[in-house]
This record gives C-alpha cells, sequence and structure tokens, in this order.
C-alpha cells in the first residue's frame, strides 16, 4: 500500500547507499541550481510563501507563472512541495490560479525553406514543466533526502 500511496502523491524516495546530507546542505544543493543555462530560479521564501524555498519560473511566451514552494521536515528528511500555476483565463479574459502537479508541454513550430528549397517544420518554442521539477527531485534525491 506504500508504494502506490507514494505513486499517488508522487513521492521519490532516494536510493539506500546515499547518506543524508544537512538541512543546510540540501538547500545549497537546491540553490546550486540557479544559473545562466535554467530558466528558472531557486530563492529563499518570502513570509507570506510559509515555505522555505522556492523555485520560480515566469514563461513570457505563454504569459505563465510556476512556482514550487518547498518546505523542509528535518525529521522525516523531506522536502515537501506545492506547485501552483498561473495563466492566462480564456473563459474570463483575466489569470486562473492552479494547484497540484499539472504537466504540461507546449511547442511551438514555423515552416522554413532549407538550402535544398524544401519546405521543413523548424521549432520556434519549447517549453515542458519538467525542465523545472527533474532539477529540484534530483538535487533532493541526490542529497539523501525524500
Amino acid at each position: 500500500m506504500g508504494r502506490l500511496r507514494d505513486k499517488v502523491t508522487g513521492t521519490e524516495c532516494p536510493d539506500s547507499d546515499v547518506s543524508p546530507l544537512s538541512v543546510a546542505e540540501v538547500r545549497v544543493a537546491l540553490l546550486a541550481l540557479n544559473g545562466p543555462d535554467v530558466p528558472f530560479r531557486v530563492r529563499n521564501a518570502l513570509p507570506k510563501e510559509k515555505a522555505d524555498l522556492v523555485a520560480e519560473w515566469r514563461v513570457r511566451e505563454l504569459d505563465m507563472t510556476l512556482k514550487t514552494r518547498m518546505r523542509f521536515v528535518p525529521e522525516k528528511r523531506e522536502v515537501r512541495t506545492l506547485d501552483e500555476r498561473w495563466d492566462p483565463s480564456p473563459e474570463h479574459g483575466g489569470r486562473r490560479y492552479s494547484r497540484g502537479p499539472a504537466p504540461e508541454v507546449s511547442r511551438w513550430w514555423r515552416y522554413e525553406r532549407g538550402a535544398d528549397g524544401r519546405r521543413r517544420k523548424v521549432e520556434t518554442f519549447r517549453f515542458d514543466t519538467r525542465d523545472m521539477r527533474n532539477p529540484l527531485v534530483k538535487a533532493v534525491l541526490g542529497a539523501g533526502w525524500t
């Protein structure tokens, strides 16, 4: 029953041979994800966000904001998360808020002529929510935390 519940809740456990790091080291590992090659940033949470760290990605092309709030539970060596999303609401003309895991992939294409004169499809934009989620999960599991 435990594995089924983990699958439903999205809980992932580290390999048994990984020794758990301290809270400070997990925080450093997550903050180290920031850099020029990643589309999101990890920062300290504001008091109103009720978390320890927040990963945030503003996707201008889709007018969307994704946030993952992370709270450390040192006694259990867990990082609990809450995924939030703000995007345009086609029904109301405003913004729509949702929370919980919502994987999404979006790609834009255009046609252009190649050197041989033939038309071909070229990808002009790619968005995948896993581009933020997977590095966060990898850093936490690599630190020996759930």
